[in-house]
């Protein structure tokens, strides 16, 4: 029984159906078979609202959260509408990454395994045009593949498009951003125009489809991507709603950039996950934040964009398989990949913009799990800018507890000290909880300096007890006052401070 129009969860251009289970949305047997296979039991929210206007041939433009199932969303509806004894290209999905191009490839080959339907991962790195171009000859219905590989693809000839039905554009807004905008309109003037859209009596249009798919879409960037499409339904999730609902998000005022990596040694001693991915901003520091969690003993991989293609996918397939347990990465790997196993994400630099967040910490979290993610926080810029996205989303990111590992089970009430949309970072009452307190910032600071002594000195505290026996045998024989004892008592206990 469908209901009548969706829950009230979403910003609707105008009403449509909702349909609770996947047998509902008149999707082929075949294809089920795929669905099912895959581990999908019941549509998520945005599959419920979008799978079905995919299929009637509207154009979409769907925001929803990450790992709420936005890839399976699209590939459902799009494969569902593919004619199988038709050998050429009738699905073109854009992404802007070659990791996200490849697992959106995975997804669609397997959710079409009991169909003829043969697809086909156009990226750089795989192979050069003259490789593709034979692949594409010997037939494909689906192109998955990045902007300027399917775009060198259609120039060349390679890729023709007369057939194609959908065009799908995921994470746009991250495309854009990156100045891709001329690469994806020349590859639209290339598609079957939309003047020629006609509809059928069976509710499929001839002429090509346009399907936006992304986490985040600014105003600015939702005005320009509708040029491309023709009367789409809009589904478009509020800001407020955007951030995981299974997700617990923290924060951790370290004080300084120096007590990062320490207060990061200490998290992954507190928090039991199978898999934790550590998000930095600049290449170099992943290099090296790799190099010091090996040093501690911690099986790490590093991914980031100066890694040629092949070296990313087989770190990519270590961390997959579960041999690597922390993977340490620039915002290469922020957007769209899913490891089922994450269960810890940690900002150990604050991201540059909302949407940076939002995506990284959606890889924790995947697709209703329970997660965590935990940003370090070193000084006046870090607490601005955290501010500022707790401002954006209008959440709020309380400090973290004393004990992380209870809290992936049951979330605190927001404590006095929560980042809140609220308080801007030069609020008063703001600055002041932010930065916890004082003294429990110089608690936690001489119990890092204590431990790591612990870790790093023993022999010479072995040493220096010998050398205290020795001087307790000299005192003994020469009997200092009191007064004195208690004076090279007191310049110990000093010195010990200073350590």
């Amino acid at each position: 029984m469908l209901s009548d129009v969706c829950e009230d969860e979403v910003h609707l251009s105008e009403k449509v159906k909702c349909y609770p289970t996947f047998a509902s949305m008149g999707i082929r047997t075949e294809l089920l078979k795929g669905i099912y296979k895959l581990g999908f039991e019941r549509p998520s929210m945005i599959q419920q609202k979008s799978i079905r206007q995919i299929i009637e041939g509207r154009d979409v433009i769907a925001q929803a959260q990450s790992g709420t199932g936005k890839t399976a969303m699209f590939s459902i509806g799009t494969l569902q509408n593919v004619q199988c004894d038709l050998r050429k290209v009738q699905i073109l999905v854009v992404a802007p990454t070659r990791e996200l191009a490849n697992q959106i490839h995975q997804v669609m080959s397997a959710l079409s395994d009991y169909l003829p339907i043969r697809c086909v991962a156009c990226c750089g790195g795989r192979s050069n045009v003259t490789q593709m171009s034979r692949e594409l000859a010997q037939g494909a219905h689906v192109v998955v593949g990045t902007p300027g590989r399917v775009l060198d693809l259609i120039r060349h000839g390679s890729l023709r498009v007369d057939q194609l039905r959908s065009f799908v554009l995921d994470e746009a807004d991250e495309m854009l951003n990156r100045g891709l905008r001329d690469q994806l309109e020349e590859i639209y003037r290339r598609l079957p125009l939309a003047d020629e859209w006609s509809t059928t009596g069976g509710g499929q249009r001839e002429g090509t489809q346009c399907v936006i798919v992304s986490a985040t879409l600014p105003t600015e960037q939702l005005e320009m991507i509708q040029r491309f499409m023709r009367n789409p339904v809009h589904i478009l999730v509020p800001r407020d709603q955007l951030t995981l609902d299974g997700l617990k998000q923290f924060f951790i005022n370290v004080g300084s950039e120096e007590w990062k990596f320490e207060a990061l040694s200490d998290l992954f001693a507190s928090v039991c996950v199978p898999q934790t991915v550590v998000f930095v901003n600049t290449r170099r520091k992943v290099d090296w934040l790799g190099a010091q969690l090996r040093r501690d003993s911690f099986t790490v991989a590093v991914v980031h964009g100066e890694l040629d293609q092949s070296h990313r996918e087989a770190v990519m397939e270590r961390f997959r398989s579960g041999e690597s347990r922390i993977l340490v990465s620039s915002d290469v790997w922020a957007r769209g990949i899913d490891v089922q196993n994450v269960g810890l994400v940690v900002n150990y630099d604050v991201p540059s913009s909302p949407s940076d967040y939002l995506h990284r910490i959606g890889r924790s979290g995947r697709f209703g799990r329970r997660g965590l993610a935990v940003t370090l926080i070193a000084g006046s810029d870090d607490l601005r800018q955290l501010t500022n996205i707790a401002r954006y989303y209008r959440i709020e990111i309380p400090p973290a507890p004393s004990s992380l590992d209870l809290m992936i089970d049951k979330p605190p009430p927001a404590p006095s000290g929560t980042v809140t949309a609220a308080h801007s970072a030069s609020d008063p009452v703001n600055t002041t909880v932010l930065s916890l307190s004082k003294k429990k910032q110089v608690a936690v600071a001489l119990k890092h300096v204590q431990q790591k002594n612990s870790k790093k000195n023993h022999k010479k505290r072995r040493n220096r007890r010998s050398q205290a026996v020795s001087a307790v045998t000299v005192e003994k024989k020469s009997k200092p006052s009191k007064k004195k004892r208690r004076k090279r008592v007191g310049q110990t206990v000093d010195s010990g401070v200073h350590v």
